[in-house]
């Protein structure tokens, strides 16, 4: 299956310099199949070698030298590593030796591309045991596939009808309605490719489910390689609770209630390590970076994979397909996590993520998502179905002065302007502003649309022209 990182692969063969490319990501986000996918596509024959089966190769790199490397793995891949090949490291997590020695690849054997890969790296990264290659690398993070890639696979057709869609340009109503469908199917089905392929295969949700239970699986058995035997337990229980807490603030008590706040940091950090979680960090939102205004002690979570949330939850076609009656209890965080992971892989660069409240006597307010595009600063709001209130989102707009903000929904894309007021200390004030809503389905064209507001508000275009 076509994977949009093909592109930034095919752009880091091309370089002059080329440092030896660390994919980097959670278990079954596809980074060996990429791999093998990439050397297909650029006609070089892949030379891989598991270094998880081969941890006796650990000695060989300590030596530090390709000279010596190479024979070996030529050895045990039965092939010979030239200029035409690429020679790929998978599970390097394994030998974290393997690391250091890509930065001697770099500098003594630069004419041969070098790819690693491997699951829970970050746990051999954070070993400061050995020295790491700084500077001698480069990283690729590689999430679950989009929803365009899942299209894709499955409807070609409805990628190219989503491709054409703008908000001042909707799309005809039967193609909405079959994006709609789309979307829902891949709110069980998610992104894992397994998981992608399976259904593709057999258009059967069960064969999905399958995998995603196995893919669960897999990392309860990784837990127990790379965390203390102490923690194995709590990792589980965490790694379960998350998805029910989805959209909330996290409570360390609703996590592990028994036991002591720094205790629940740490086991929740591993698994922010791992990929599989992901912070959502409170913002003031007062600038860019975002980062400047965050506030650590407020954070909500996303998981690694709205499939496997659905799996974990037990939610099924029956549940999804009542979303537009908003009768399931989940279809809020689905649609939070739905949109979430989009944000977070979005260009490939793994983002921290915001989002924006403020808690007060009188009520309380509150955004999903602030995101920054250049110097753009855009509100995200995130509605499951087709109405909700945007209160919250009147409020920030007011407080921040900003001219444009976008929300996701079950409705056709539009543009409104939006004008009204809001009450303030000092008695109502009045806040006008451009609202972009987009159909949920549309998320991963949302990095376009926010370059289009760029470039208006740029050349100083018609508001209308979007």
């Amino acid at each position: 299956m076509e994977r949009t990182a093909l592109d930034n692969m095919r752009c880091w063969l091309a370089k002059k310099r080329r440092k030896p490319l660390v994919l980097r990501g959670a278990r079954q986000v596809g980074k060996s199949t990429l791999a093998r996918l990439f050397a297909r596509a650029a006609g070089r024959e892949l030379v891989e070698v598991n270094l998880e089966v081969h941890r006796d190769l650990d000695s060989v790199f300590a030596t530090l030298s390709p000279d010596t490397i190479i024979p070996n793995i030529e050895s045990i891949a039965g092939r010979r590593i030239g200029t035409n090949s690429i020679l790929f490291l998978d599970e390097i997590q394994a030998t974290p030796r393997a690391l250091t020695a890509l930065r001697y690849f770099y500098e003594e054997k630069p004419e041969i591309p070098v790819i690693a890969a491997g699951s829970l790296l970050e746990f051999a990264m954070a070993d400061r045991s050995f020295p790491m290659p700084v500077g001698r690398v480069e990283y690729l993070h590689l999430g679950p596939m989009t929803f365009s890639e899942y299209l894709r696979a499955v409807d070609p057709l409805a990628l190219e009808a989503l491709v054409s869609l703008a908000p001042g340009r909707p799309l005809p109503m039967k193609a909405h309605e079959r994006l709609v469908d789309h979307q829902r199917r891949f709110m069980l089905v998610g992104g894992l490719p397994e998981a992608v392929d399976a259904y593709r295969e057999t258009q059967s949700f069960e064969e999905a489910y399958s995998v995603q239970n196995s893919i669960c699986n897999t990392y309860m058995d990784d837990f127990s390689k790379y965390a203390k035997e102490r923690d194995l337990a709590s990792l589980q229980a965490v790694f379960r609770t998350i998805p029910r807490i989805i959209g909330n603030k996290v409570k360390y008590a609703h996590l592990l209630p028994d036991a002591r706040s720094a205790y629940v940091r740490e086991i929740l950090n591993l698994l922010v390590k791992a990929r599989i979680c992901t912070l959502v960090t409170r913002s003031d939102c007062g600038g860019i970076p975002l980062a400047a205004g965050a506030d650590p002690r407020f954070a909500k979570l996303l998981f690694l994979d709205v499939g496997l949330v659905s799996r974990l939850l037990g939610i099924d076609w029956l549940d999804i397909r009542r979303l537009q009656a908003r009768s399931l209890i989940n279809e809020g965080p689905l649609a939070e996590q739905f949109v979430g992971q989009h944000l977070h892989w979005d260009a490939q660069c793994a983002p921290e993520l915001h989002y924006w409240a403020r808690e007060s006597r009188k009520s309380n307010a509150e955004l999903d998502f602030v995101v920054a595009r250049g110097a753009l600063v855009v509100p995200i709001e995130v509605k499951a179905g087709k109405t909700g209130s945007l209160k919250s989102l009147h409020v920030f707009m007011q407080q921040k002065g900003l001219s444009d903000a976008v929300r996701f929904d079950l409705l056709p894309p539009s543009v409104l302007e939006v004008s009204t007021s809001v009450s303030t200390a000092s008695g109502q004030e009045s806040v006008a502003f451009r609202l972009v809503s987009l159909p949920l389905y549309a998320v991963d064209r949302l990095p376009a649309i926010l370059d289009d507001i760029r470039q208006e508000m740029g050349t100083g275009a018609n508001r209308s022209a979007l």
